[in-house]
């Protein structure tokens, strides 16, 4: 049983409830039109045929994460088998595998030029690779062990082959200057987890979500947070930018994916799928934004038309829960990550 509230604590919770329940009355205030209203004499969006060009097979168990080189070619991906694979996703190969000290990870990051790889999860510290040289055992070359969590590490993001931001269960965000292995800022975050994070396009803010159901705008050159997004009733397991870098899409466990504007600093839609009640695990934006794609743990990945707020189809292959997915930079190909092990290429 939970501890019972003290007077002071539930007079406390109740004048946050309040303020928070005022910010979202104020917002509701100037929602002067729904995106479906704004975008009714747009044209149905044509329905994405996208199919599986490639099937990476190579890790033997669950896939956690998986990510994308700046270069739309390489993808990494980190599994619960205790490797790294760099994937070639044009051919298919694997161009390198990593060997981890500790094989429960849960978040891996490709730094944009394609130089290091970063990783964490429940060692409760982020290891940072250097892709292009190796050690005496000839697996790549380990430039950074960033110590000092309080909690696992669920995410990870390269600002540049220098900068590094972290998310961890210890509710901290915390920046890295890698060259000279120290931290920037540190921060509490969130009131719960940070469970992921999304740059923005000119890589000078970026978002997180949280189990404590918000999602946070921050500004990457100072610890200030700018915006708060409420809406979501359970923790946000994905955030993803827009590619205009003016609003964000979100996967949740509420079983909703949401798109928010920062201009208008509220929510513009909520997507749900046409029948079941799945969790969302993952979101991907489409290089026009026009689709929002999330990763579901009933083992597909749902697309909807952002403009008209419509389902548009499902990509099913995988054989267990959808764990994560990464849209290459220029929009051609969707990397997904699943329980059943495989890493598959979309386009």
């Amino acid at each position: 049983m939970p501890p019972k509230d003290d007077p002071e604590t539930a007079k406390l919770r109740k004048e946050l409830e309040d303020l928070v329940n005022k910010i979202k009355e104020e917002q509701k205030k100037v929602a002067d039109t729904t995106m479906a209203e704004a975008c009714a004499s747009v044209g149905d969006a044509p329905k994405v045929r996208l199919v599986t060009r490639k099937n990476l097979k190579g890790h033997i168990n669950k896939v956690n994460s998986v990510h994308y080189s700046g270069d739309n070619r390489h993808a990494v991906s980190g599994s619960l088998d205790g490797k790294l694979i760099i994937w070639d996703t044009w051919t298919g190969n694997k161009i390198q595998v990593i060997p981890l000290r500790s094989s429960w990870v849960m978040s891996v990051a490709f730094a944009p030029s394609g130089n290091f790889v970063a990783c964490g999860g429940m060692d409760n510290m982020c290891t940072v690779y250097d892709v292009n040289n190796r050690d005496s055992t000839g697996a790549a070359k380990i430039t950074r062990e960033l110590l000092g969590y309080e909690g696992f590490l669920s995410s990870c993001r390269f600002l540049d082959d220098n900068t590094l931001i972290t998310g961890s269960g210890d509710q901290k965000i915390t920046h890295w200057d890698l060259e000279k292995n120290v931290k920037k800022q540190e921060f509490t975050g969130h009131n719960g987890d940070v469970v992921t994070m999304s740059l923005s396009p000119d890589n000078n803010t970026y978002v997180t979500g949280s189990v404590d159901q918000s999602c946070k705008l921050w500004d990457a050159r100072s610890p200030d947070c700018k915006q708060v997004f409420f809406g979501h009733t359970a923790d946000v397991n994905s955030v993803c930018f827009h590619p205009s870098g003016q609003a964000f899409g979100t996967g949740s466990e509420d079983k909703s994916s949401r798109l928010y504007d920062l201009r208008s600093d509220q929510q513009l839609a909520q997507f749900a799928p046409p029948s079941g009640q799945p969790g969302f695990t993952s979101c991907a934006l489409s290089s026009s934004g026009r689709f929002i794609m999330c990763g579901a743990d009933d083992n597909n990945i749902h697309i909807w038309d952002t403009l008209k707020v419509q389902h548009n189809g499902i990509l099913s292959s995988h054989e267990n829960r959808v764990t994560s997915i990464s849209m290459s930079t220029n929009g051609m190909a969707l990397c997904s990550a699943s329980w059943d092990q495989n890493v598959r290429v979309w386009g």
